[in-house]
């Protein structure tokens, strides 16, 4: 993982409040969300922070870092 757990559960809790805070600023310049594409928005979000996360820095698909060994 490129992020230990602790700081990836930080980074997904925070994005709640921002995804909310997105919906509201938006609406200031005329975009209305629902509440359904603001939550397709933020599972997107957090979807993308996982695969980031949870893939590989080098890009080795078996998870193991070339700086082991």
């Amino acid at each position: 993982m490129r992020i230990s757990e602790g700081a990836l559960l930080v980074v997904l809790v925070m994005l709640i409040p921002f995804v909310v805070e997105l919906r509201t600023a938006l609406s200031w310049f005329g975009v209305e969300l629902s509440i359904l594409e603001t939550g397709v928005i933020g599972s997107a979000a957090a979807l993308a922070i996982i695969v980031w996360a949870v893939w590989s820095p080098n890009g080795d698909a078996n998870g193991e870092s070339s700086r082991a060994g």
